[in-house]
């Protein structure tokens, strides 16, 4: 069984005392490839050392996170334009729109989004969407840049199925991690009726752990409760669930070579 971690900060430092094991383990849970998402600058260089130490299994992005755009989000999009001009990336992300926390500089994130997207679509690369309290606006930015080529997933999506449907009818996928488990959860009513054609699997990793490791760190070998979750609620096979998002995962990310 061969499952791929979509999305996982492994070079947080909340795990670097253990990271050793943490890839063992997941090694051991069938777990061969992890996709490493940028945050900001501040954070590249461990993420990139991380990948440098296992080029066969990690891969990095590149990208400026939304809740990182400040007043000086055009020297950080600079950073990230020299650094897509200075090596390959696995996808740029992650990239989006976050209204949660402060909405001081809306206008910033909307700027830095569509900068970034029109970049994956110059350079044919997927995007990694994060999304929170603002699932339409940022469904209307992708509707907007859309001409058949652009492809992606929303990462961690939690929302309710007519957004998981206008996702997938842009050609997108869905990332789905541990919120999934959670007793309070509708996603498993709305993943009923989407096929797992659109759906790629994912752990957030240190962060949104799956039942039942809800209050501790998570790592990528959890993953293992998220195919279990979606296999329960598809009624079919874990193994089903591994082969079909694997092969999603790496549509996606068309296999590239990176660094």
């Amino acid at each position: 069984m061969e499952l791929i971690d979509t999305h996982c900060h492994l070079y947080d430092q909340a795990l670097a005392g253990d990271i050793e094991n943490i890839i063992q383990r997941a090694a051991s849970a069938g777990v061969t490839r992890f996709y490493l998402p940028a945050i900001d600058r501040q954070s590249e260089a461990s993420m990139l050392e991380l990948e440098k130490r296992y080029p066969d299994i990690c891969f990095a992005m590149q990208g400026l996170h939304p809740s990182s755009v400040k007043s000086d989000f055009n020297d950080a999009l600079q950073h990230v334009e020299q650094s897509l001009a200075g090596r390959q990336f696995a996808a740029i992300g992650e990239i989006g729109l976050d209204f949660y926390w402060d909405r001081s500089f809306e206008k910033e994130q909307y700027l830095a989004f569509h900068q970034q997207v029109e970049w994956a679509m110059s350079l044919d690369l997927p995007i990694v969407i994060h999304s929170r309290n603002s699932m339409e606006q940022t469904i209307r930015v992708v509707r907007e840049h859309q001409n058949g080529n652009l492809r992606g997933i929303f990462h961690c999506f939690n929302e309710d199925e007519n957004s998981a449907k206008e996702i997938v009818a842009l050609g997108f996928y869905l990332g789905i991690g541990g919120t999934v488990t959670y007793k309070k959860s509708k996603l498993p009513e709305v993943l009923k009726y989407i096929a797992l054609d659109h759906i790629v699997l994912e752990t957030d990793a240190p962060y949104l752990p799956p039942v039942p490791y809800r209050g501790k760190l998570n790592e990528s070998s959890y993953i293992v409760y998220v195919a279990q979750k979606l296999a329960e609620i598809k009624d079919i096979s874990i193994e089903e669930i591994a082969d079909k998002t694997t092969d999603n995962a790496m549509r996606i990310f068309h296999n590239q070579q990176v660094g």
